[in-house]
């Protein structure tokens, strides 16, 4: 039986590297890939190594098509099968500002990276496999998995940027599963909420305050292994009939309560 094949963007560390952990673990090899060179990623892999993961470093900048290319064609070209697809890639605002006075500056970055990139590695991704279960390719059955974030849906002024980013991608994933239904592609997102990173430990005093007065019903932050479980039961094969739904990573935080 064929390896099974996993891209996880933007996976050098916290969520990301939760995920590719996990597959990897679930017997993937797993493509890690972020904007750092293979030198600044190699004590990563090495330890990765040694703890048996089949895990492979490409550089890419997801927000550069040219990186975007390079990405689908070495993995292509080296296992000629994608199986997976997680789109995690993202980055919070530069700076926390007041919608009244955000820049244009940070509201392209958060576009072009979590929203625009996410949008044609889907595309690219979609094609490639479309044209994979064309070829006859055995035991192939492709997904992909977009992480989004509790901000799609909830309000937070002083980081609009983001919030209006991730918004995008829940129609992303929208319109892919729409689209991929035909092919047998489905597509997911799963939803983080609290998660303990280094995007969050800015704000980690904010956060365990929120936690502890019980804005979320699990009262403690989520762990990058929590939304690493969700997309092993997108990859698992049990949810396909359920394509296009979002999986909430996020304690119990999507609940209306009184």
């Amino acid at each position: 039986m064929a390896k099974k094949i996993a891209i996880v963007t933007g996976s050098r560390r916290g969520i990301g590297l939760g995920i590719a952990k996990e597959l990897a673990r679930n017997g993937y090899t797993v493509v890690i890939s972020a904007t750092a060179d293979e030198v600044q990623a190699s004590p990563l892999m090495d330890s990765l190594h040694a703890d048996g993961l089949s895990t492979e470093y490409i550089r890419c900048d997801v927000s550069n098509k040219q990186d975007r290319d390079n990405l689908f064609s070495l993995v292509m070209e080296k296992y000629e099968r994608i199986d997976v697809l997680v789109n995690n890639a993202g980055v919070a605002p530069l700076k926390r500002e007041d919608i009244l006075m955000a820049s244009e500056e940070d509201f392209d970055r958060s576009i072009n990276i979590n929203l625009k990139a996410t949008y044609f590695m889907c595309q690219k991704a979609a094609n490639l496999m479309i044209k994979a279960m064309q070829s006859g390719l055995e035991d192939y059955h492709p997904r992909i998995i977009n992480i989004g974030s509790i901000s799609a849906y909830t309000s937070s002024p002083e980081r609009s940027s983001y919030c209006i980013s991730k918004a995008g991608v829940s129609m992303v994933t929208q319109l892919f599963a729409d689209r991929l239904a035909e092919y047998n592609i489905p597509v997911f997102e799963v939803r983080p909420g609290i998660i303990l990173t280094d995007m969050t430990s800015v704000v980690k005093g904010k956060y365990e305050k929120l936690i502890a007065e019980g804005i979320t019903p699990i009262r403690r932050f989520g762990m990058p292994e929590d939304v690493a479980k969700c997309v092993m039961a997108a990859c698992s094969g049990m949810l396909d009939f359920a394509t296009g739904q979002v999986i909430n990573a996020d304690g119990g935080f999507h609940i209306r309560r009184l």
